[in-house]
C-alpha cells in the first residue's frame, strides 16, 4: 500500500487535479499550467507507460509480481504532448485500445503505485511544484497541495469526448467508462475519490477558459 500519511508538498506550489477518465482533467490542467506559467504532469500517462512496457515485453498486466518487478526499470519521459517509454515514442500507443483496456489492472498494482508515486513526488520537488493531474494527487501524492480540484462530468459527456478523440461507438465507450470508474473507485489501494478540502467542478457543457478562470478565482 502507498503511504498516505506522509506530509509532502507543504512548501511546494502544487495544484492537484483529480477525477475520472474523460472528465477533462488533462485539458484543464494544461490550460491552467499555461495560464500560471507552471509545469504540468499527467500522472495517468505514467500508468499507461508501465502498461505499454508490459505489453511490449509480453508481461501479463494481471501478473502482479511480474509487473511489480518490471515497473522500477521502465524509463519514461512524460511531457505535454509527448511520452517516451524505454526510448520508444509511445505518445499515440498509450492512448490506444490495447493499453486503455488494461491500464486499470496496472493502476491497481500496489507496487507500481508506490514506484510511480515516488517518481511523481520527485518531479514536484525538483520543480518546486506544478499542476499535477491524476486520480490520487490530492489524496495520496500531494495531500498538502496548495489547491485541490476534483474534475468530473457525466459518463455520456465523457464518452462523447473520447469518441471525438479516438473514435468508436458512444454507447460502448460509455459502458467502458462506467466500468473503469467502478474499478478505480473500488480498488483497495488509493481508490478514486474526492480529497479532503477539494473543490468539485463539473465540466459538462462548459468552456475550458471558463473553468480555468474559476480556478484562478479560487487561487486569488
Amino acid at each position: 500500500m502507498v503511504n498516505t500519511t506522509v506530509s509532502v508538498g507543504e512548501d511546494l506550489f502544487v495544484i492537484a487535479i483529480d477525477g475520472p477518465a474523460g472528465a477533462g482533467k488533462s485539458t484543464v490542467a494544461r490550460a491552467l499550467a499555461d495560464r500560471l506559467g507552471l509545469e504540468y504532469l499527467d500522472t495517468g500517462a505514467m500508468y499507461r507507460a508501465i502498461t505499454f512496457a508490459a505489453l511490449a515485453k509480453d508481461v501479463s498486466v494481471y501478473d502482479v509480481d511480474a509487473v511489480a518487478a518490471l515497473s522500477p526499470h521502465v524509463e519514461m519521459t512524460v511531457e505535454p504532448g509527448s511520452v517516451t517509454v524505454d526510448g520508444v515514442d509511445a505518445t499515440a500507443a498509450i492512448r490506444g485500445r490495447d493499453v486503455t483496456e488494461r491500464v486499470s489492472a496496472v493502476a491497481a498494482n500496489s507496487a507500481v503505485r508506490a514506484d510511480l508515486v515516488a517518481r511523481q513526488r520527485q518531479w514536484g520537488v525538483e520543480r518546486g511544484g506544478g499542476v499535477i493531474e491524476g486520480r490520487d494527487i490530492g489524496t495520496v501524492v500531494f495531500p498538502d497541495a496548495r489547491l485541490k480540484i476534483y474534475v468530473t462530468a457525466t459518463p455520456r459527456v465523457r464518452a462523447e469526448r473520447r469518441v471525438g478523440e479516438i473514435g468508436g461507438d458512444v454507447d460502448d465507450v460509455e459502458s467502458a467508462i462506467v466500468e473503469r470508474d467502478r474499478l478505480d473507485s473500488t480498488r483497495s489501494d488509493s481508490p478514486l475519490r474526492e480529497a479532503d478540502g477539494s473543490h468539485t467542478i463539473d465540466t459538462s457543457g462548459r468552456a475550458v477558459a471558463d473553468i480555468v478562470e474559476q480556478i484562478m478565482e479560487m487561487l486569488r
